[in-house]
């Protein structure tokens, strides 16, 4: 059975703090509910993995970026702002948009009340999660806690932990990608609770954004292992094999691992889920993942049989097939498996991983991948010698020699860059960083507590904020004129 979490010796957490989410302030306590390495779902399935063919993830991802577009200029969701101008743009589908973010608390009851044996994966900025408690959606906020807190639910319901403000992890200062990680688990914690967040063990990077430089790849992957995540999302095209190749057709449907080493030759390794291509929104809310599972087999992982699984993620409420097709598709798929347990089923990430685990599949027998390009890196820097000049000079020749070599990272679309073009943001970014670690840092060495106080809290919201990554992805203009003045304001309580 599933070990309960001591949630009476924890504090109880308020997920607004000083009129500021709660991103901070107990590490200790958090970090002692998610490092574990007891099964979170394996007493809880109904499924028999010997039962199974093949099975099928799908995950939502949800997000509204905060912006300093209220009242006087305070921090409101974006969500907020269309409401409240509901002429520009696509505005209009502000109702909509709200909608989407909570119906999965009406599906899921449903569908279970109906016979039915769904599953979901989520994947919510917390942004958005903050955007709804200032704009009084406790409608929303409601239908999530069914799903997430009601045991007779927990079984069809998996939470992907992400970037707080959803930043794109390549650009992200490295100091600061723990903080991130750090402060979705906290505001989390505080909306759901201990044993909510106890559960959280995969993580959806936003914008499935890869980081492919070794060294903010191996921190990465070391700030998530420390945070107790045991998975991580990753898009199909982001990866190779250690050889430089592509990876494999049956490949894609297992568990990988995925390895991080660093320019110093240290090794660190987490399982990899792999999301295949296509067009995300329509694949998912069309169902395709189910029709492509129902056309695969059980593939051998050292010497266990284990079912494929296809895996998919796409925005929950953007496009007008997520809006208007997904809830069609999406119960009518269920209901046409029904109480479906065998052939090709639904099922969720750490769900498959528990089950494939208990049946005796080992991580050492996983296919291996690493990060896209850098097989070029260690063609020439030999690993056992690697050293962060060795590296970098590989890197430096590269860029001279190779133009379709780049460290700016993989994500889910090849054809937008996160740093090409925005310096005027991520420069600002960068000495915002720098200069909140330059503050803090000392301060927190000597008395951890220091990160309960209002004026650290704040100071990292702003730092957090800036690195949001619809900043850059919407263009230049209002966007980047939105991050430049929170930078102005966290500049300015850095002093």
């Amino acid at each position: 059975m599933t070990a309960a979490v001591p949630s009476l010796q924890l504090p109880v957490l308020e997920d607004i703090k000083s009129g500021l989410p709660n991103i901070c302030g107990w590490e200790a306590d958090i970090s002692s509910v998610v490092n574990h390495h007891e099964p979170v779902f394996l007493s809880e399935t109904n499924l028999r993995l010997e039962d199974i063919t093949a099975g099928f993830a799908c995950a939502l991802h949800m997000h509204q970026p905060t912006i300093p577009a209220g009242a006087n200029g305070s921090l409101i969701s974006n969500l907020q702002h269309m409401f409240e101008h509901p002429h520009d743009g696509d505005n209009h589908n502000a109702g909509v948009f709200a909608s989407c973010y909570g119906r999965m608390g009406d599906f899921i009851p449903q569908l279970v009340g109906e016979g039915c044996n769904p599953r979901i994966m989520l994947d919510y900025s917390g942004n958005l999660l903050w955007g709804l408690r200032q704009m009084g959606r406790e409608d929303v906020l409601n239908n999530l806690k069914k799903i997430t807190c009601d045991r007779q639910y927990q079984p069809y319901v998996e939470w992907l932990g992400t970037m707080w403000s959803h930043a794109v992890v390549p650009s992200t200062p490295i100091p600061d990608v723990k903080l991130q990680i750090q402060a979705w688990q906290h505001h989390f914690a505080a909306l759901f609770g201990y044993d909510a967040l106890r559960r959280v063990k995969g993580f959806s990077p936003p914008e499935m954004h890869m980081p492919n430089h070794p060294d903010t790849m191996y921190e990465y992957i070391k700030a998530l292992k420390e945070c107790g995540y045991q998975w991580l999302l990753v898009q199909e095209h982001s990866v190779e094999n250690l050889d430089g190749s592509g990876l494999r057709h049956e490949q894609k449907y297992l568990p990988n691992r995925l390895i991080a080493r660093n320019s110093r030759g240290a090794v660190i390794s987490i399982t990899a889920l792999i999301k295949t291509q296509g067009s995300d929104t329509k694949l998912v809310a069309q169902m395709q993942p189910y029709f492509e599972a129902k056309g695969r087999g059980r593939e051998q992982l050292g010497s266990v049989s284990v079912p494929s699984l296809v895996s998919q993620i796409a925005d929950g409420e953007n496009g007008g097939v997520m809006m208007n097709e997904f809830p069609r598709d999406f119960l009518r798929v269920h209901h046409e498996l029904g109480s479906g347990r065998t052939g090709t089923v639904p099922m969720n990430g750490t769900e498959y991983l528990e089950l494939i685990t208990a049946a005796g599949a080992k991580s050492e027998d996983y296919p291996t991948c690493q990060a896209i390009q850098q097989h070029k890196i260690w063609q020439r820097v030999h690993p056992d010698q690697a050293t962060p000049e060795a590296v970098e000079q590989a890197i430096a020749e590269l860029k001279q020699t190779d133009h379709h070599f780049h460290m700016d990272g993989a994500s889910w679309t090849n054809n937008m860059s996160w740093v090409q073009g925005y310096e005027n943001v991520l420069e600002p970014m960068n000495q915002l960083s720098a200069a909140f670690h330059r503050k803090y840092d000392p301060l927190v060495q000597q008395d951890p507590t220091v990160t309960r106080q209002s004026d650290y809290q704040e100071a990292l919201l702003y730092n957090l904020l800036v690195q949001t990554s619809c900043f850059r992805y919407w263009g230049q203009g209002t966007w980047t004129d939105y991050a430049r003045e929170l930078y102005a304001r966290g500049s300015a309580l850095l002093g």
